[in-house]
């Protein structure tokens, strides 16, 4: 995931026992096809080149079995470490946090929930029978990237949708790109652990 084109769009499958989706660029190609393998202990999470899964690019493994506050690695496929993202547990619960770091173990970016509210009533309207499915199109959460200067570099969120099956990233400024790569790893990872949430 190089000289990655933005927007980027995630996609998610319906009707499959695994969490997966697509991810494609601005020109509509397929840049990665991101699978999570059910009923593990440990959150297990294989990108592949496209849908074919014929070439495995990265894993991203937790390091600590279920747990609201693990990190999760990134490697490629040297099996070298290339960043991680680390939820910030507690400070998560109201309004979500999480860092990204880099391979040398140095905080690199925050992603932050832009409205707390947004997701409380997601969540909360979610749990009502046929409302249900309206919530993809009546709040849309979205979670910016922001380097250690506070500068927001990179921003998600949900797109109107039935299923809440559809996310766009914007790019707000220019980063490398190594960083870019280890900041579509995490917010990967990130919606992931999101979309479970609610």
């Amino acid at each position: 995931m190089k000289e990655l084109q933005y927007p980027i769009k995630f996609l998610f499958k319906i009707g499959t026992l695994a969490n997966d989706f697509t991810a494609t660029d601005a020109n509509g190609s397929t840049i990665a096809y991101v699978k999570q393998k059910m009923f593990k202990l440990k959150e297990a999470i294989t990108v592949y080149n496209n849908e074919s899964q014929s070439v495995k690019n990265y894993t991203i493994a937790a390091d600590k079995w279920i747990d609201f506050s693990a990190a999760y690695s990134f490697k490629d496929t040297d099996g070298q470490e290339i960043g991680k993202i680390a939820r910030k547990g507690w400070a998560s619960i109201w309004k979500a946090k999480y860092e990204l770091i880099d391979q040398n173990q140095e905080l690199q970016y925050e992603i932050r929930e832009e409205s707390a509210w947004i997701k409380v009533m997601d969540s909360m309207i979610g749990q009502i029978p046929i409302l249900n499915f309206f919530t993809g199109i009546l709040f849309n959460p979205a979670y910016l990237v922001i380097d250690k200067q506070g500068t927001s570099v990179a921003r998600i969120s949900k797109d109107k949708s039935m299923m809440g099956r559809k996310f766009t990233i914007n790019k707000l400024t220019e980063f490398d790109t190594d960083d870019g790569e280890r900041i579509m790893l995490g917010l990967m990872m990130m919606i992931l652990l999101e979309r479970r949430r609610g």
